[in-house]
């Protein structure tokens, strides 16, 4: 077992409470570039179905992106709901989760705004790498100070299989966009191979434990 991690006096309630407002804050920034583009249109005299068409993939990397800050911030409560105390490296942890998921409206209004080029690929795709390894941290953490939270072992050993595959298939998915630029962000729809790939890491995990 690893040394006594240093407890900070700071209440889980209060500290998930400043983390959900962060995370609020992020999702409604992710709407401002559309709404700027919806007065460009009305300016520009454009019909609602102009504004569809030319803006498909604005919209499409709005939702992609307010989709997966939702998914993170729901698989962040479920876990810091059942913390009972917060250390120092916990707290940095989540200081780098937080500053993927500020960063990720910027990088969606690259997406929206921008020609598509491998670097902004990279951007985008890489803050969404940043934030599943920063989960995965919390997670492995979490397994090696269970004093923290009420988690079992195995529940936090699949959990950790889940962020270790999801992070795989988004770094196989940049590699595609990448490498083939004609498929581009439609690579992250490996993420749906996310819980196969989960079980056969927590099985090889569990082996080796």
């Amino acid at each position: 077992m690893s040394s006594e991690p240093a407890v900070v006096r700071l209440n889980p309630e209060r500290f998930t409470a400043f983390v959900d407002a962060v995370v609020a804050i992020a999702m409604t920034l992710l709407i401002l570039p559309l709404m700027e583009s919806v007065s460009d249109a009305a300016s520009g005299k454009l019909t609602t179905a102009d504004f569809f068409h030319e803006h498909h993939g604005q919209l499409a990397s709005f939702a992609l992106s307010f989709l997966l800050i939702a998914s993170f911030w729901t698989e962040h409560h479920r876990v810091y709901s059942r913390v009972l105390r917060i250390t120092t490296p916990l707290i940095w942890i989540n200081i780098v989760w937080l500053f993927t998921i500020v960063w990720l409206p910027v990088a969606t209004a690259m997406i929206g705004q921008m020609p598509a080029d491998a670097l902004q690929r990279v951007v985008y795709i890489g803050t969404l790498i940043a934030t599943q390894l920063t989960t995965l941290a919390a997670k492995w953490y979490f397994l090696r100070h269970p004093h923290l939270s009420d988690f079992s072992s195995t529940w936090l050993q699949s959990g950790v299989a889940g962020d270790a595959a999801s992070a795989t298939l988004f770094l196989i998915a940049l590699a595609i966009s990448i490498l083939f630029p004609g498929i581009g962000y439609v690579a992250l729809f490996l993420l749906l191979l996310t819980s196969p790939l989960a079980r056969l890491l927590h099985r090889a995990f569990a082996r080796k434990s």
